[in-house]
């Protein structure tokens, strides 16, 4: 078990230094080789009918004008020990972690980043506990009965939450229980302040993220039930006389569990990197949106630290399914 965790870290370690290199590439190789130069970058950081003489002195200070393999080992060294941008009569200093720069808003990434996760982990953290609860048990109880009225219609809404986008029902909810009939509110709160608002402001936001997922995972379940439940093991375990509870979660349902774990890891991830159409249709002020915001300015560094961001997310949870993994199926322990 312990080789088997040390491969799993190191993998992990590994590709986030890929995912990291990828990610640097598409911001400052890409372009290049679409046509773009190392002026049309710096312009960014200046305005508008910039000079040479401010052009070129944007590249030496941020290093643009450098080689990409040492700006790219400067930004990996950043991250661990800060850098120091001399733009502007002070140097300006990012430190460790540091995941960017806004020379737009001469802020630091990270420190913006972090004081908006609390935001993003809170719709994350709520909406998983609801579309995992609501959609295996869903799927649980459709494949014990297939063909009921209780299949057809759980199947039915599954399949309209699959098919309807996010910025639709997080709308449609907003007009009816927020504005129509004054049940919740979407002004967030912290937690620390007042539990009760905090609460409140995210049930909605909570069940209409997990609409879209616990659809997905109540057909996931279900396709992984019925073809769990014909098995071979299975008619032996009921032959032996176990109840059929027994029977349903500790055989059948650990095997069917597989693939949920592994798409519950990309997702989980991706919501903890930020919940970007969630947090917009809301107006709460979280990762998701700051992307967003980032976007919309076009501000390079905030979207390059929210990309990695997400990123180191998504590898650290699929670090813990490959755990979670050799604890349902020691099998797996030994590949």
């Amino acid at each position: 078990m312990f080789v088997y965790i040390v491969r799993r870290m190191i993998a992990a370690v590994a590709l986030l230094l890929v995912v990291s290199a990828i990610t640097f590439a598409i911001f400052f190789l890409l372009p290049r080789l679409a046509g773009g130069t190392v002026d049309s970058l710096a312009t960014q950081y200046i305005g508008k009918n910039p000079s040479p003489e401010s052009i070129a002195a944007v590249k030496q200070n941020l290093g643009l004008d450098q080689p990409l393999h040492h700006q790219f080992w400067e930004f990996l060294k950043g991250i661990f020990v800060g850098r120091e941008f001399n733009f502007g009569p002070q140097p300006s200093q990012c430190h460790a972690p540091c995941l960017g720069y806004s020379f737009k808003d001469h802020v630091e990434v990270w420190p913006q980043m972090l004081e908006r996760l609390p935001v993003t982990a809170s719709l994350a953290f709520g909406a998983a506990f609801v579309w995992l609860v609501t959609g295996v048990t869903t799927g649980v109880v459709s494949a014990l009965r297939p063909g009921s009225l209780f299949d057809r219609v759980a199947m039915g809404v599954a399949l309209a939450g699959v098919s309807l986008p996010m910025f639709f029902t997080g709308v449609l909810s907003l007009a009816l229980f927020v504005f129509n009939w004054p049940i919740f509110t979407n002004v967030y709160v912290d937690f620390s302040d007042d539990p009760a608002g905090w609460f409140q402001a995210l049930v909605l936001p909570w069940c209409t993220l997990a609409f879209l997922y616990s659809a997905l995972y109540a057909r996931l379940t279900r396709a992984g039930m019925l073809e769990t439940m014909s098995e071979d093991y299975i008619r032996t375990a009921r032959a032996k006389g176990l109840r059929e509870r027994v029977v349903v979660t500790r055989h059948g349902l650990r095997s069917a569990l597989t693939p949920i774990i592994t798409i519950f890891g990309m997702d989980f991830g991706l919501l903890l990197g930020g919940a970007i159409v969630t947090e917009t249709v809301f107006s709460y002020h979280g990762v998701g949106e700051y992307a967003y915001q980032a976007i919309a300015v076009n501000d390079l560094p905030k979207i390059l630290g929210v990309t990695l961001f997400a990123a180191f997310f998504i590898v650290l949870c699929n670090l813990l399914v490959d755990l979670v993994y050799a604890i349902i199926d020691p099998r797996v322990r030994l590949s």
